[in-house]
């Protein structure tokens, strides 16, 4: 071996340790940058907000988490966070893992402690999955939790890929035309669901999550994971990825341009008052001609 050709051993893990961190650093722009954006968009947060982030031990709640955290020191509003984790007492949940994380970091945090997994057990019929009922429980223990310590906004850490996959597991399944809107208010209007994450894609938050070595609790406890539809929806959107380059950023694009008069909903549009409409046009000759005007708005 040559001179010309030989590595020090002892600099690989300073050059490794280098990139790392530049990958880390940009990752940390990008999303930074994109959650900056949908809030914007959306006025998901305003000054004096009190933000309860909820935490479900994922790669997108921590990830979440972080940046809203690091947009509070730099935002030019003030805000105020607090993380929130329901233990559903599934077996084997490592109860011990968000707690130890989020007392290292400092932030201040809450543990709902209530057994909704073995509601859900008893009421799902055999071979069902139990994500429906299970959703609706922590969703109403959030928010009856939400509204106990008086936060303003409640905060989801569902991302890009979720909304369209949610498009498309309402359109097979549901027969319905919606997906998760980046900013909710609930049926009984007394609390605002935000989803800062809405522009930030899955991949991004994977490779984040992964350098930011979040200890991550596995979304498999239950043992009903692998046969959700949700799961047959996002191996259709990752192949059509594979097969077609930024297919899903042009559909995800779809999501914020809709065109109600060129969809079917009479509840969403005003097609049964849509007519015809007869007006008088002054030519240049000083002519009047009756010609047709659709009118769509």
């Amino acid at each position: 071996m040559t001179a010309a050709t030989f590595v020090d051993s002892r600099t690989a893990p300073a050059k490794d340790a280098r990139k790392a961190d530049f990958n880390l650093n940009r990752l940390q722009k990008t999303l930074r940058a994109e959650v900056g954006r949908a809030i914007a968009d959306y006025n998901m947060i305003q000054d004096g907000d009190f933000v309860m982030v909820c935490m479900s031990g994922g790669k997108d709640s921590y990830t979440m988490l972080d940046i809203l955290l690091n947009l509070q020191k730099h935002a030019p509003i003030d805000f105020r966070i607090k993380a929130v984790n329901l233990d559903q007492k599934q077996p084997g949940f490592p109860e011990h893992v968000l707690p130890a994380y989020l007392a290292s970091i400092g932030v201040d945090y809450h543990v709902i402690e209530q057994d909704t997994y073995s509601i859900v057990v008893d009421k799902t019929e055999p071979g069902k999955t139990f994500c429906g009922l299970c959703s609706r429980l922590r969703r109403g223990n959030l928010y009856s939790y939400a509204e106990s310590i008086g936060a303003t906004k409640i905060a989801l850490g569902h991302h890009r890929h979720d909304l369209m996959e949610t498009l498309f597991l309402n359109m097979f399944f549901g027969g319905k035309l919606k997906s998760m809107p980046p900013k909710l208010l609930s049926d009984d209007g007394r609390h605002v669901v935000i989803r800062p994450m809405a522009y930030c894609k899955e991949n991004d938050i994977a490779r984040y999550a992964a350098l930011k070595q979040f200890p991550i609790i596995p979304c498999n406890l239950c043992g009903t994971q692998e046969n959700m539809q949700r799961k047959e929806i996002k191996n259709m959107l990752n192949e059509w990825e594979r097969k077609h380059p930024g297919r899903l950023d042009v559909l995800f694009k779809s999501l914020l341009n809709v065109a109600p008069s060129q969809l079917g909903d009479t509840q969403l549009f005003d097609f049964r008052n849509l007519e015809s409409r007869r007006v008088n046009k002054v030519l240049e000759q000083g002519q009047f001609q009756r010609i047709d005007v659709l009118e769509l708005e």
